[in-house]
């Protein structure tokens, strides 16, 4: 596992295994850096579903969504990863330096600043506030590097689902921003914050 050179992002090269954990109630957790070629076909039928309209990738084939990721897999600033709960993928993962990327025009980044996208896509086994506690299990990875201070997030303001979802996540709302194709709500979770949800469950 290393870092950025910012120290607040985890990366790895593409199919690296970058975070493990064995959960009491969701079992065992596995992060990994997302292969664009591999794991292409899966990340095209998820973002081709209704529920993921927002995402905004719902119109690519499958060497667009690849080709989207390999790009993103190129940034030293933006990074993507695949989400496994007891061997089944269940959500996309992407991270970035908000001050370089269109959101940090729109506010004045922290030094500890980590901006996230997280697409929730299956579930497995069914577990009471599962949202949350995986949201918390993601916060847990965010926060290994010791610089990473805040998640940052913007889903469309219209995303009425993410948006309790943030809520849920503990996330406090801040103000409405104008990026690249939608109206995003930013919302911040300090890693305190986290913390004290973290050990509510």
């Amino acid at each position: 596992m290393t870092t950025t050179a910012t120290d607040r992002l985890i990366t790895g090269a593409a199919g690296d295994l970058v975070h493990v954990r064995e959960d009491p109630t969701l079992g065992r957790i596995e992060i990994a850096v997302l292969d664009p070629e591999r794991d292409a076909a899966l990340v095209h039928r998820w973002v081709s579903e209704p529920v993921a309209q927002f995402w905004g990738m719902g119109g690519k084939t499958v060497a667009e969504v690849r080709d989207v990721y390999a790009f993103v897999d190129s940034l030293p600033s933006h990074h993507a990863f695949l989400v496994r709960r007891d061997g089944q993928p269940v959500a996309l993962l992407q991270t970035y330096e908000p001050e370089n990327d269109p959101v940090g025009d729109c506010y004045t980044p922290a030094p500890g600043d980590v901006g996230m996208h997280f697409l929730l896509a299956a579930r497995g086994a069914p577990v009471a506030r599962y949202s949350t506690r995986l949201g918390i299990e993601i916060g847990r990875f965010l926060f290994v590097p010791a610089a990473a201070a805040r998640i940052v997030i913007e889903p469309d303001a219209r995303n009425d689902r993410a948006l309790r979802r943030t809520e849920l996540m503990g996330f406090e709302l801040g103000p409405e921003i104008e990026l690249p194709g939608k109206t995003g709500q930013l919302a911040f979770l300090t890693r305190e914050r986290w913390r004290e949800l973290a050990a509510s469950l």
